[in-house]
């Protein structure tokens, strides 16, 4: 089951050329990662990283920007876990306009890691399960 989420584009998003400025799209895509936890997990990502001490740096990143996000636009966030393993998950990302039309394209390796040594661990069994729930394609396409 994937993640739904939007926000708009602010003018502080955009580069010379009046678009959303690539770094920022990343930026926009943590954001909905963040957002993510309490609706896959029952716990905020601050939560998570202050209190827990767990946290789920990047590792790796495939993408495609497929169409300008311009100043306005609202991007829709869908987000869900192509795979869950022991230590680390992918996420998928898709963001489209509020036209529906495909704008960006992520898949996202995170590994879960203990924050105060920023060691590898196991994905702790409660936060694994809530991933686990978002396994899978887009469920509305």
């Amino acid at each position: 089951m994937a993640v739904h989420l939007s926000r708009r584009v602010d003018f502080s998003m955009l580069d010379s050329a009046g678009i959303a400025y690539f770094p920022r799209i990343y930026d926009l895509s943590h954001r909905f990662f963040e957002e993510c936890w309490e609706t896959m997990c029952g716990i905020t990502y601050p939560e998570m990283m202050n209190e827990r001490r767990v946290g789920f740096p990047v590792v790796h990143v495939e993408t495609d920007f497929l169409a300008p996000i311009r100043y306005g636009d609202t991007v829709h966030a869908t987000i869900w876990m192509e795979k869950v393993g022991s230590k680390s998950c992918t996420w998928a990302y898709k963001f489209h306009n509020q036209n529906n039309e495909l704008l960006w394209s992520s898949s996202q390796i995170t590994v879960c890691v203990n924050m105060d040594t920023m060691e590898g661990q196991i994905i702790p069994s409660d936060l694994k399960s809530g991933l686990e729930q978002h396994l899978g394609g887009i469920d509305d396409e």
